[in-house]
């Protein structure tokens, strides 16, 4: 008499797990941060096709589909796949094969490194990244006198930190044909007393890039391939590159077409004149994992070096305004002519003179243009009557930028333009969204640095204590959705990643912490397991 009844319950069961879905993974037992427009969390997610097919509960993804693979993910976080919108990604892996000035706080160390950098490569040109002359206890420019002395027949060209200052020795000097009648637009050939100190700024710096020995298609190749792991370790998958050529960006397709290059890269194209041509006749490129739409155009020089174009002269050098390092007129002509195309422009724009400027020729060329996105690229200095141009206009900003140099920002700007300076919250509340990135390796790459310091305005040992302008931090779900959904949207690509949802691309990190409840201290602590890419786990 029982018969039928197992029969129906057998029925039951077998048709039940017949009618499941078959994906490739399922992850249950998740504390899921989807940011959606709901920043609903979620427990599990199934993924098929390098895509996320469904996001729910664990009862309801186990119950819809089956997989050969299921993981538990052990209640730990997961958000979606981080995205740098401002960084140097090839620039990264060029210069983790040379010699690392970063960190370094006093000159006698930056000697010390480049004596070590050398004898280990015996190289014909030692070139190198990262001093900070304002991390030293003498906040001056160095000088090459003891580099001449220590290397009289090697050329060097070790750059500033922020890339836009440089500091040659004589060797460099001649070989670059620079002397004390040397002219430079935009730039400057520091001098004391009538001779040339060896620091050359922003447009002078080129005078000895055009000497700087080519990068090899081998050593290309592996920059690009270190700096993907460097940045898959720390949660990165896609990252904005702020500033190519078209040979870098042939040779990151034909990796990736290859499958020898998994990150996924948002190409800001260099807009010199070839760059132009080319790419405004061929039109926007884009693949799963190569998007190329955008140029990066430079209006100024940085802050720390006293590039930045100020509309009143800087409070700690009389006189001094600062210099644009494109031409007024180049500007203009190159926002017109993208504005005709479908390419965005993407202005790095410092000093309060320069972002004026950019944000009015953008207002120009666009006219009454909708949906263009274009972005200003660090959006440092805002005039107090300029922040509304920021409606329509997307800010692209480095929070770790702010906590590095507020100990001497307020020195070269005064307490009063300090007010519009690294104004990040001000910026959001004025354009809805706000995008996060580093400007790598100009600062660290890790981007729990950014989360940290976007929401605490502090540095790593906790000052200020109640944080650089506070009124200016960010909250912890406007910092996750400006590193993901937000950067996502500024690249026109929030339809298929920054956000762990049906039909998105599965791209995704697995933190140890949980960074939207722990103590804001212990963020920068915070520990990427895994890193997800296309549905592939890549770290």
């Amino acid at each position: 008499m029982y018969k039928p009844f197992i029969y129906l319950l057998f029925y039951l069961v077998v048709s039940s797990c017949t009618s499941k879905k078959h994906v490739d993974h399922i992850i249950t037992n998740a504390n899921i941060y989807t940011v959606d427009n709901n920043f609903s969390i979620a427990q599990a997610m199934a993924i098929t096709n390098g895509r996320v097919v469904d996001v729910g509960s664990n009862e309801e993804i186990v119950s819809k589909y089956k997989c050969d693979t299921q993981f538990d993910a052990e209640g730990k976080t997961i958000v979606p796949g981080l995205i740098d919108a401002h960084c140097h990604f090839y620039g990264l892996g060029i210069y983790m094969q040379k010699v690392d000035l970063s960190g370094t706080k006093s000159f006698d160390e930056v000697i010390e490194k480049i004596v070590s950098f050398q004898k280990e490569k015996n190289s014909d040109f030692i070139f190198g990244r990262g001093w900070d002359q304002n991390d030293w206890e003498i906040k001056e420019y160095p000088t090459k006198d003891r580099l001449d002395k220590l290397f009289p027949n090697i050329p060097i060209a070790v750059r500033r930190i922020d890339g836009h200052a440089m500091l040659v020795n004589q060797a460099a000097i001649d070989l670059a044909g620079i002397n004390e009648e040397t002219v430079i637009f935009g730039g400057e050939i520091i001098k004391k007393d009538g001779k040339i100190t060896g620091v050359l700024i922003d447009n002078a710096m080129d005078l000895v890039n055009n000497i700087i020995p080519s990068t090899t298609k081998k050593e290309a190749i592996q920059a690009l391939k270190d700096a993907e792991k460097y940045c898959f370790n720390l949660g990165l998958t896609t990252v904005d590159d702020a500033g190519l050529d078209k040979e870098t960006i042939d040779l990151i397709d034909s990796l990736q077409q290859a499958g020898d290059l998994k990150m996924r890269i948002y190409a800001m194209v260099s807009a010199n004149k070839k760059n132009l041509d080319y790419y405004l006749k061929t039109g926007v490129f884009k693949s799963d994992r190569l998007n190329v739409r955008s140029f990066k155009v430079y209006a100024d020089g940085a802050l720390g070096s006293r590039g930045a174009t100020l509309k009143e002269p800087y409070s700690d050098r009389e006189n001094h305004f600062g210099a644009m390092v494109t031409n007024l007129d180049t500007l203009k002509q190159i926002a017109k002519r993208i504005a005709n195309s479908n390419f965005q422009m993407n202005t790095h724009a410092i000093g309060d003179s320069a972002n004026t400027f950019i944000l009015k020729t953008y207002t120009t060329a666009l006219k009454s243009q909708t949906d263009r996105r274009w972005r200003i690229e660090h959006a440092q200095v805002i005039a107090p009557n300029d922040f509304d141009y920021f409606r329509d206009i997307i800010p692209s900003v480095q929070p770790t930028h702010a906590t590095s140099d507020m100990y001497w920002a307020e020195d070269r700007l005064g307490n009063e333009r300090i007010k519009g300076a690294y104004a990040y919250k001000k910026l959001l509340e004025i354009n809805g969204k706000i995008v996060l990135g580093t400007d790598f390796p100009v600062e660290k790459v890790n981007p729990m640095l950014t989360f940290y310091a976007a929401v605490s305005r502090k540095d790593l040992k906790g000052y200020p204590e109640d944080g650089f302008e506070p009124e200016n931090a960010l909250s912890r779900e406007e910092t996750l959705k400006g590193m993901t959904i937000w950067a996502a949207y500024s690249n026109f690509e929030e339809n298929e990643k920054g956000s762990i949802e049906a039909g998105k691309m599965a791209d995704f990190v697995i933190l140890d912490q949980n960074i939207m409840e722990i103590t804001i201290e212990k963020v920068p602590n915070t520990k990427v397991l895994e890193t997800w890419v296309g549905g592939e786990k890549v770290n």
